[in-house]
């Protein structure tokens, strides 16, 4: 249960602290006061949206906190274990709205706002003013069924099944499609590969070619300079070796009589044997110069060939080998693809008898909630003063024909919630066969059968607290009498928490409160006020009566109070 809701900041709430006991909890008070800022705030402690337009004027952030008295739920124990909060019998839920965002806190731990969601979600089930609105679209029908229990691990199941489907049929649509593309890429493949296969690429054949036409392209330059060279120690005149001979002689003589000579006799002696080497490798090297024409002929029309294919692929030479490789892997799998597509085929085939096992489990299961919920709404309608109801809940299979599975020899469209079409049909008045909710209930059944919906959920799911904003509308009288006891009645599976306009409803609290907008000179506040025994009789007696309160509806008020409290 709420133990204490904190608000500060919060629209036109500067600060307030208020405290909620067990069994039925009624915010009453005139329209306007702030009963809706209220359930704003609460919201945004369940990790709902928040916009920060409800910071109040000159506040740098809106803060909203509930301390609330949760017991030993393991489904809770284990979220808050993963996301390292310490859990207690009490849990602390805090929210901050800044204008520069959000924070959220659990025990004082921050969290992120889908941790505070999801925690909230199985501590408190609020259910504003239009939610009973959703029972007139049908898309949400299935959601109703769903929130059962025992349909939970029916689901979770189909849905394992129906992603591995969802992935095979990807992978075939993904592999006929490229079937399709290489179909229409293969000639054009075929040739690219005889082509590059015919040119016999190799990484490093341009440098080669480079390499040898170079000295192809230079054999006469390179034999007239090697002769240059042999001239020079072959000459009629006094040739370098010679005179290099001579110099010798000469630094011999004067190094015997000069020590200083003999660097430069060793600097000439080592230029006598390059000078030796380099001419006799000018003479060897002559012998081996190629003059070949029709070679150099040919190695320029291989590397004209060579431009021309990495010009027409817009690739250099090892890229075309690469590109090569690929194309001739495509292929491959082109040449393979009519067994791949039959692999896939089976795979889809025996998945989707796996799939089609896993709807039919769904589908009965809903069928049997369905039903069990239909008798259960009935018995609670008959004590909201719906006596005569009738309610189906049609489980239908999604036929069409480009469906996964088969069902009774007819395909089946799958999704991820199901193969099932849901929908809610009632009937209200004696006689009548049911109908679409849209079309039979009025504004006051429809909050009934949420009621009656939300009581059996309650029972179901165990949740300690829920809020009930104006479930009351459109009833009044003695309808709403009986609302009232069942609220009452569902009081004591759970803490209720509930706003209302009913003095038939505020009569049966078990906690009353009154929400109320205060001015003074400055500013507009709203409070809540917990009423004594005294105070709670007089709210009861304004419901009735208006503003001005008369003996006669005090007197009255005690009757209603006396008459629902004592007597349930």
């Amino acid at each position: 249960m709420i133990q204490s809701l904190y608000i500060k900041d919060f629209a036109l709430i500067d600060e307030l602290e208020v405290s909620f006991g067990e069994g039925l909890n009624i915010l009453t008070g005139q329209t306007g006061a702030g009963k809706s800022i209220i359930i704003g705030a609460l919201n945004m402690i369940l990790g709902e949206r928040a916009d920060t337009d409800v910071i109040r004027q000159g506040s740098e952030k809106a803060i909203s906190e509930a301390t609330i008295r949760v017991g030993d739920d393991p489904e809770l124990k284990t979220l808050l274990s993963e996301n390292e909060v310490e859990f207690g019998e009490y849990l602390i839920l805090r929210r901050e709205i800044r204008q520069t965002g959000s924070r959220a806190f659990i025990n004082d731990t921050p969290v992120n706002i889908g941790v505070l969601k999801s925690a909230g979600d199985l501590l408190v089930d609020l259910h504003g003013q239009h939610d009973h609105q959703l029972l007139l679209k049908e898309e949400n029908h299935r959601g109703v069924i769903d929130s059962f229990g025992e349909i939970e691990p029916v689901l979770l199941t189909y849905q394992k099944e129906y992603q591995k489907m969802k992935e095979l049929q990807k992978e075939l649509s993904s592999l006929k499609k490229r079937e399709s593309e290489l179909q229409e890429k293969t000639e054009l493949y075929r040739f690219q590969v005889k082509e590059l296969e015919e040119a016999r690429l190799s990484p490093e054949e341009e440098t080669e070619l480079e390499s040898e036409m170079n000295l192809l392209d230079n054999a006469e330059v390179l034999d007239q300079k090697a002769a240059s060279i042999a001239e020079l120690a072959e000459s009629d005149d006094a040739s370098i070796i010679q005179l290099l001979n001579h110099l010798k002689l000469n630094l011999e003589d004067l190094a015997r009589i000069e020590p200083e000579f003999e660097n430069y006799l060793e600097e000439i002696n080592a230029a006598r044997v390059s000078v030796n080497e380099a001419v006799q490798f000018a003479e060897r090297y002559r012998n081996n110069i190629e003059f070949n024409p029709s070679r150099l002929e040919e190695l320029r029309q291989r590397q004209s060939e060579l431009n021309r294919l990495q010009k027409k692929y817009q690739r250099d030479i090892p890229e075309l080998i690469n590109y090569l490789g690929e194309i001739q892997r495509e292929l491959s799998i082109a040449d393979n693809f009519d067994l791949e597509i039959a692999k896939i085929e089976k795979a889809v085939s025996d998945q989707a008898s796996i799939l089609s096992k896993s709807a039919v489990q769904l589908h009965n299961a809903r069928v049997k909630v369905g039903t069990e919920l239909a008798v259960q709404i009935q018995q609670e309608l008959s004590k909201l003063g719906i006596g005569n109801s009738k309610m189906d809940v049609r489980v239908d299979w999604l036929f069409d024909n480009n469906g996964w599975i088969m069902v009774d020899g007819q395909p089946v469209d799958c999704t991820e919630i199901g193969a099932d079409d849901i929908r809610i049909f009632i009937s209200t008045n004696k006689g009548e066969e049911p109908k679409p909710l849209a079309k039979i209930a009025s504004g006051g059944e429809i909050s009934r059968v949420m009621l009656a919906l939300k009581s059996i959920l309650a029972k179901e799911q165990h949740l300690p607290v829920m809020i009930f904003d104006e479930i009351d509308t459109g009833i009044s009288g003695e309808i709403s009498e009986k609302v009232g006891k069942a609220m009452r009645s569902l009081s004591e599976q759970c803490q209720i928490v509930a706003i209302t306009h009913q003095p038939q409803i505020a009569s049966q609290a078990h906690h009353h409160y009154k929400v109320a907008k205060v001015e003074d000179d400055a500013r507009t506040t709203t409070q809540i006020i917990p009423l004594s025994q005294e105070e709670h009789i007089r709210e009861v007696a304004g419901l009735m009566s208006g503003a001005e309160i008369s003996e006669s509806a005090l007197n009255s008020a005690k009757e209603l109070i006396e008459r629902n409290t004592y007597t349930n």
